[in-house]
Protein backbone atom coordinates (compact mmCIF):
# COMPACT_ATOMS: atom_id res chain seq x y z
CA UNK A 1 0.00 0.00 0.00
CA UNK A 2 3.02 2.24 0.60
CA UNK A 3 4.61 1.95 -2.58
CA UNK A 4 1.38 2.39 -3.93
CA UNK A 5 0.62 5.42 -2.50
CA UNK A 6 4.09 7.06 -3.50
CA UNK A 7 3.77 5.90 -7.06
CA UNK A 8 3.58 8.66 -9.68
CA UNK A 9 -0.11 8.45 -10.86
CA UNK A 10 -1.32 8.15 -7.17
CA UNK A 11 0.63 11.14 -6.07
CA UNK A 12 -0.84 12.96 -9.21
CA UNK A 13 -4.24 12.68 -8.33
CA UNK A 14 -3.33 13.56 -4.53
CA UNK A 15 -2.38 16.71 -6.19
CA UNK A 16 -4.72 17.37 -8.33
CA UNK A 17 -7.52 17.05 -5.29
CA UNK A 18 -5.09 19.37 -3.16
CA UNK A 19 -5.06 21.96 -5.53
CA UNK A 20 -8.96 22.13 -5.55
CA UNK A 21 -9.01 22.27 -1.70
CA UNK A 22 -6.88 25.19 -1.30
CA UNK A 23 -8.46 26.71 -4.45
CA UNK A 24 -5.49 26.95 -6.66
CA UNK A 25 -6.27 27.82 -10.20
CA UNK A 26 -4.92 25.26 -11.51
CA UNK A 27 -6.84 23.58 -14.69
CA UNK A 28 -6.74 20.93 -17.40
CA UNK A 29 -8.37 21.94 -20.35
CA UNK A 30 -11.00 19.74 -21.59
CA UNK A 31 -10.22 19.14 -24.92
CA UNK A 32 -6.80 17.64 -23.24
CA UNK A 33 -8.04 15.81 -20.65
CA UNK A 34 -10.67 13.86 -23.15
CA UNK A 35 -7.84 13.25 -25.66
CA UNK A 36 -5.72 11.83 -22.41
CA UNK A 37 -8.88 9.31 -21.47
CA UNK A 38 -8.89 8.13 -25.09
CA UNK A 39 -5.27 7.96 -25.51
CA UNK A 40 -5.53 5.29 -22.29
CA UNK A 41 -8.17 3.40 -23.82
CA UNK A 42 -6.89 2.82 -27.20
CA UNK A 43 -3.97 1.46 -25.03
CA UNK A 44 -5.55 -0.49 -23.16
CA UNK A 45 -8.24 -2.14 -25.91
CA UNK A 46 -4.95 -2.40 -28.48
CA UNK A 47 -2.57 -4.37 -26.07
CA UNK A 48 -5.20 -6.63 -24.56
CA UNK A 49 -6.64 -7.68 -27.97
CA UNK A 50 -3.37 -8.59 -29.24
CA UNK A 51 -2.68 -10.25 -25.99
CA UNK A 52 -5.82 -12.24 -26.33
CA UNK A 53 -5.27 -13.22 -30.12
CA UNK A 54 -1.63 -14.30 -28.99
CA UNK A 55 -3.13 -16.53 -25.90
CA UNK A 56 -6.27 -17.88 -28.64
CA UNK A 57 -9.84 -18.79 -26.77
CA UNK A 58 -9.44 -20.62 -23.78
CA UNK A 59 -11.31 -22.08 -21.23
CA UNK A 60 -9.77 -19.21 -18.42
CA UNK A 61 -10.95 -16.70 -21.19
CA UNK A 62 -14.53 -17.68 -21.33
CA UNK A 63 -14.94 -17.93 -16.95
CA UNK A 64 -13.47 -14.77 -16.85
CA UNK A 65 -16.04 -13.49 -18.84
CA UNK A 66 -18.98 -15.06 -17.76
CA UNK A 67 -17.56 -13.98 -13.94
CA UNK A 68 -17.42 -10.40 -15.10
CA UNK A 69 -21.36 -10.34 -16.55
CA UNK A 70 -22.68 -12.31 -14.00
CA UNK A 71 -21.20 -9.87 -11.72
CA UNK A 72 -22.51 -6.96 -13.98
CA UNK A 73 -25.92 -8.41 -13.91
CA UNK A 74 -25.96 -9.45 -10.03
CA UNK A 75 -24.47 -6.27 -8.40
CA UNK A 76 -27.26 -4.01 -9.35
CA UNK A 77 -29.94 -6.14 -7.72
CA UNK A 78 -28.70 -6.45 -4.59
CA UNK A 79 -27.47 -2.56 -4.70
CA UNK A 80 -31.34 -1.36 -5.29
CA UNK A 81 -32.72 -3.63 -2.54
CA UNK A 82 -30.32 -2.26 0.11
CA UNK A 83 -30.88 1.80 -0.66
CA UNK A 84 -34.39 1.81 -1.73
CA UNK A 85 -35.66 1.98 1.51
CA UNK A 86 -33.22 5.24 2.42
CA UNK A 87 -33.11 6.54 -1.47
CA UNK A 88 -35.95 5.28 -3.08
CA UNK A 89 -37.04 3.62 -5.71
CA UNK A 90 -35.57 5.88 -8.88
CA UNK A 91 -32.59 7.51 -7.02
CA UNK A 92 -31.76 3.09 -5.97
CA UNK A 93 -32.09 2.56 -8.98
CA UNK A 94 -29.38 5.16 -10.29
CA UNK A 95 -27.18 3.85 -7.71
CA UNK A 96 -27.62 0.05 -8.30
CA UNK A 97 -26.38 1.29 -12.08
CA UNK A 98 -23.88 3.55 -11.33
CA UNK A 99 -22.01 0.79 -9.15
CA UNK A 100 -23.07 -2.76 -11.03
CA UNK A 101 -21.46 -0.52 -13.81
CA UNK A 102 -17.40 -0.69 -13.96
CA UNK A 103 -14.74 2.62 -13.79
CA UNK A 104 -12.29 2.59 -16.71
CA UNK A 105 -9.77 4.27 -15.38
CA UNK A 106 -9.68 2.69 -12.28
CA UNK A 107 -9.29 -0.60 -14.44
CA UNK A 108 -6.16 1.38 -15.92
CA UNK A 109 -4.72 2.42 -12.77
CA UNK A 110 -4.91 -1.57 -11.93
CA UNK A 111 -2.85 -2.52 -15.18
CA UNK A 112 -0.49 -0.27 -14.31
CA UNK A 113 -0.07 -1.46 -10.79
CA UNK A 114 0.49 -4.77 -12.23
CA UNK A 115 2.79 -3.76 -14.67
CA UNK A 116 4.70 -2.36 -11.85
CA UNK A 117 4.29 -5.54 -9.91
CA UNK A 118 6.14 -7.45 -12.94
CA UNK A 119 2.47 -9.44 -12.88
CA UNK A 120 1.30 -10.82 -16.21
CA UNK A 121 -2.70 -10.65 -16.95
CA UNK A 122 -4.55 -11.57 -20.17
CA UNK A 123 -6.13 -9.42 -22.66
CA UNK A 124 -9.17 -10.47 -22.23
CA UNK A 125 -10.01 -8.76 -18.88
CA UNK A 126 -10.35 -5.98 -21.30
CA UNK A 127 -12.91 -7.72 -23.09
CA UNK A 128 -14.52 -7.96 -20.10
CA UNK A 129 -14.61 -4.56 -18.54
CA UNK A 130 -16.35 -3.43 -21.84
CA UNK A 131 -19.16 -6.30 -21.49
CA UNK A 132 -19.42 -5.33 -17.96
CA UNK A 133 -20.60 -1.35 -18.30
CA UNK A 134 -24.09 -2.08 -19.96
CA UNK A 135 -25.51 -4.91 -17.99
CA UNK A 136 -26.02 -2.79 -14.88
CA UNK A 137 -27.31 0.00 -16.99
CA UNK A 138 -30.57 -1.87 -18.71
CA UNK A 139 -30.88 -3.65 -15.13
CA UNK A 140 -31.29 -0.19 -13.12
CA UNK A 141 -33.50 0.66 -15.75
CA UNK A 142 -35.50 -2.32 -15.19
CA UNK A 143 -35.52 -2.06 -11.41
CA UNK A 144 -36.82 1.49 -11.58
CA UNK A 145 -39.35 0.42 -13.55
CA UNK A 146 -40.46 -2.67 -11.72
CA UNK A 147 -40.64 -0.74 -8.37
CA UNK A 148 -41.47 2.62 -9.27
CA UNK A 149 -45.35 2.44 -8.70
CA UNK A 150 -47.44 5.65 -8.80
CA UNK A 151 -48.42 6.84 -4.98
CA UNK A 152 -50.49 9.85 -3.72
CA UNK A 153 -48.41 12.57 -5.24
CA UNK A 154 -49.40 11.33 -8.84
CA UNK A 155 -45.75 10.82 -9.64
CA UNK A 156 -46.08 7.69 -12.68
CA UNK A 157 -43.28 5.03 -13.43
CA UNK A 158 -40.50 6.44 -15.43
CA UNK A 159 -40.73 5.58 -19.21
CA UNK A 160 -37.48 4.39 -20.87
CA UNK A 161 -36.35 5.38 -24.28
CA UNK A 162 -34.57 1.85 -25.17
CA UNK A 163 -33.95 2.88 -28.35
CA UNK A 164 -31.85 5.69 -27.17
CA UNK A 165 -30.55 3.65 -24.21
CA UNK A 166 -29.49 0.87 -25.98
CA UNK A 167 -27.58 3.23 -28.39
CA UNK A 168 -26.32 4.90 -25.34
CA UNK A 169 -24.89 1.59 -23.47
CA UNK A 170 -23.96 -0.30 -26.22
CA UNK A 171 -21.81 2.47 -28.53
CA UNK A 172 -20.82 4.87 -26.19
CA UNK A 173 -17.56 6.28 -26.79
CA UNK A 174 -15.39 5.12 -23.91
CA UNK A 175 -17.26 1.02 -24.95
CA UNK A 176 -16.94 1.76 -28.47
CA UNK A 177 -12.81 3.10 -28.81
CA UNK A 178 -12.04 -0.25 -26.30
CA UNK A 179 -13.79 -2.57 -28.12
CA UNK A 180 -12.81 -1.46 -31.62
CA UNK A 181 -9.14 -1.09 -30.32
CA UNK A 182 -9.47 -4.48 -28.84
CA UNK A 183 -10.28 -5.89 -32.18
CA UNK A 184 -7.52 -3.84 -34.40
CA UNK A 185 -5.34 -5.43 -31.61
CA UNK A 186 -6.54 -8.95 -32.42
CA UNK A 187 -6.36 -8.44 -36.05
CA UNK A 188 -2.82 -7.57 -36.76
CA UNK A 189 0.59 -9.77 -36.51
CA UNK A 190 3.54 -9.18 -34.14
CA UNK A 191 5.82 -7.43 -36.73
CA UNK A 192 2.91 -4.35 -37.37
CA UNK A 193 2.30 -4.17 -33.55
CA UNK A 194 5.90 -3.81 -32.41
CA UNK A 195 5.53 -0.89 -34.86
CA UNK A 196 3.08 0.79 -32.47
CA UNK A 197 4.25 -0.79 -29.43
CA UNK A 198 6.22 2.20 -28.61
CA UNK A 199 3.57 4.79 -28.65
CA UNK A 200 0.81 1.91 -26.43
CA UNK A 201 3.68 1.35 -23.85
CA UNK A 202 6.31 4.04 -23.51
CA UNK A 203 4.19 7.14 -22.87
CA UNK A 204 1.44 5.03 -20.91
CA UNK A 205 2.62 5.97 -17.28
CA UNK A 206 3.34 9.67 -18.32
CA UNK A 207 -0.21 10.30 -19.96
CA UNK A 208 -1.88 8.10 -16.57
CA UNK A 209 0.15 10.88 -14.90
CA UNK A 210 -1.49 13.71 -16.08
CA UNK A 211 -5.01 12.30 -16.67
CA UNK A 212 -5.47 11.72 -12.79
CA UNK A 213 -4.58 15.07 -12.08
CA UNK A 214 -7.61 16.11 -13.98
CA UNK A 215 -9.08 13.14 -11.64
CA UNK A 216 -7.76 14.87 -8.79
CA UNK A 217 -9.05 18.18 -9.61
CA UNK A 218 -12.76 16.72 -10.60
CA UNK A 219 -13.22 14.60 -7.54
CA UNK A 220 -12.21 17.34 -5.27
CA UNK A 221 -15.50 19.37 -6.97
CA UNK A 222 -17.33 16.30 -6.57
CA UNK A 223 -17.04 16.13 -2.65
CA UNK A 224 -18.32 19.54 -2.67
CA UNK A 225 -21.75 18.16 -3.58
CA UNK A 226 -21.78 15.46 -0.97
CA UNK A 227 -22.24 17.52 1.95
CA UNK A 228 -26.50 16.83 1.89
CA UNK A 229 -26.67 13.42 0.96
CA UNK A 230 -26.83 11.75 4.31
CA UNK A 231 -24.37 8.94 6.17
CA UNK A 232 -25.64 5.47 4.30
CA UNK A 233 -24.81 6.55 1.02
CA UNK A 234 -21.38 7.96 1.77
CA UNK A 235 -21.20 4.54 4.17
CA UNK A 236 -21.86 3.06 0.70
CA UNK A 237 -19.51 4.29 -1.35
CA UNK A 238 -16.83 3.52 0.77
CA UNK A 239 -17.78 -0.16 2.00
CA UNK A 240 -19.51 -1.40 -1.36
CA UNK A 241 -15.78 -1.35 -2.86
CA UNK A 242 -14.26 -3.70 -0.87
CA UNK A 243 -17.66 -6.16 -0.05
CA UNK A 244 -17.75 -6.22 -4.43
CA UNK A 245 -14.43 -6.94 -4.82
CA UNK A 246 -14.23 -9.34 -2.34
CA UNK A 247 -17.38 -10.94 -4.14
CA UNK A 248 -15.32 -10.79 -7.22
CA UNK A 249 -11.95 -12.31 -5.36
CA UNK A 250 -14.07 -15.64 -4.07
CA UNK A 251 -15.28 -16.08 -7.63
CA UNK A 252 -11.87 -15.46 -9.31
CA UNK A 253 -10.52 -18.27 -6.44
CA UNK A 254 -13.35 -20.84 -7.13
CA UNK A 255 -12.81 -20.31 -11.37
CA UNK A 256 -9.19 -20.89 -10.89
CA UNK A 257 -8.01 -17.72 -12.38
CA UNK A 258 -4.61 -16.20 -12.17
CA UNK A 259 -3.72 -13.44 -9.57
CA UNK A 260 -3.20 -10.49 -12.45
CA UNK A 261 -6.74 -11.50 -14.03
CA UNK A 262 -8.46 -11.64 -10.63
CA UNK A 263 -7.18 -8.36 -9.42
CA UNK A 264 -8.60 -6.74 -12.65
CA UNK A 265 -11.75 -8.88 -11.76
CA UNK A 266 -11.73 -7.40 -8.31
CA UNK A 267 -11.26 -3.85 -9.56
CA UNK A 268 -14.10 -3.94 -11.93
CA UNK A 269 -15.96 -5.48 -9.31
CA UNK A 270 -15.64 -3.02 -6.77
CA UNK A 271 -15.70 -0.18 -9.44
CA UNK A 272 -18.52 2.44 -10.06
CA UNK A 273 -19.39 4.38 -12.77
CA UNK A 274 -18.87 8.42 -13.52
CA UNK A 275 -19.43 8.50 -17.45
CA UNK A 276 -21.02 6.23 -19.34
CA UNK A 277 -24.15 5.62 -16.38
CA UNK A 278 -24.62 8.91 -15.87
CA UNK A 279 -25.02 9.63 -19.80
CA UNK A 280 -27.38 6.72 -19.55
CA UNK A 281 -29.33 7.87 -16.87
CA UNK A 282 -29.54 10.98 -18.13
CA UNK A 283 -31.87 9.96 -21.11
CA UNK A 284 -33.59 6.69 -19.70
CA UNK A 285 -33.90 7.94 -15.98
CA UNK A 286 -33.76 11.51 -15.56
CA UNK A 287 -35.44 11.70 -12.07
CA UNK A 288 -32.16 9.68 -11.08
CA UNK A 289 -30.77 12.44 -8.98
CA UNK A 290 -26.72 12.64 -10.55
CA UNK A 291 -25.74 14.91 -7.70
CA UNK A 292 -26.19 11.83 -5.71
CA UNK A 293 -24.82 8.27 -7.95
CA UNK A 294 -21.92 10.69 -9.44
CA UNK A 295 -20.44 12.27 -6.51
CA UNK A 296 -20.76 8.72 -4.99
CA UNK A 297 -18.58 6.58 -7.15
CA UNK A 298 -16.02 9.83 -8.52
CA UNK A 299 -15.50 11.77 -5.05
CA UNK A 300 -14.74 8.72 -2.65
CA UNK A 301 -15.32 5.42 -4.22
CA UNK A 302 -12.99 6.33 -7.29
CA UNK A 303 -10.20 7.74 -4.60
CA UNK A 304 -10.87 4.43 -2.28
CA UNK A 305 -10.06 2.54 -5.16
CA UNK A 306 -7.02 4.29 -6.71
CA UNK A 307 -5.21 4.92 -3.43
CA UNK A 308 -6.19 2.18 -0.76
CA UNK A 309 -8.30 -0.15 -2.86
CA UNK A 310 -6.25 -1.61 -5.24
CA UNK A 311 -2.76 -2.84 -2.98
CA UNK A 312 -5.14 -4.05 -0.54
CA UNK A 313 -7.41 -6.14 -3.11
CA UNK A 314 -3.92 -7.46 -4.31
CA UNK A 315 -2.99 -8.30 -0.50
CA UNK A 316 -6.06 -10.21 -0.28
CA UNK A 317 -5.42 -12.18 -3.58
CA UNK A 318 -1.90 -12.65 -2.46
CA UNK A 319 -3.36 -14.35 1.18
CA UNK A 320 -5.81 -16.70 -0.48
CA UNK A 321 -2.80 -17.99 -2.75
CA UNK A 322 -3.39 -17.13 -6.15
CA UNK A 323 -0.62 -17.57 -8.14
CA UNK A 324 0.27 -15.25 -11.39
CA UNK A 325 3.32 -15.37 -13.59
CA UNK A 326 5.87 -12.73 -14.11
CA UNK A 327 5.04 -10.29 -16.60
CA UNK A 328 7.30 -10.39 -19.84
Amino acid sequence: MLANLLSAPVLFFVLGMAARLVRSDLEVPQPVARFLSLYLLLCIGLKGGFELHEAGLTAEVVTGLGVGVALAFATPVWTFFLLRGALGSVNAAGVAATYGSISAVTFVVATSFLDQAAVDYGGHMVAAMALMESPAIVMGILLAQWFSTSGSSGRSKPSVAWRSLFREAAFNPAVFLLLGSMLIGMSIGPAEYAEVAPFVSSPFKGVLCFFLLEMGLLAARRLEELRDAGARPLCFALLAPPAHAALAIGLAWAAGLEAGDALLLAVLGGSASYIAVPAALRLSLPEANPSLYVPMSLALTFPFNVVVGIPLYWWAIESIGLTGSAAA
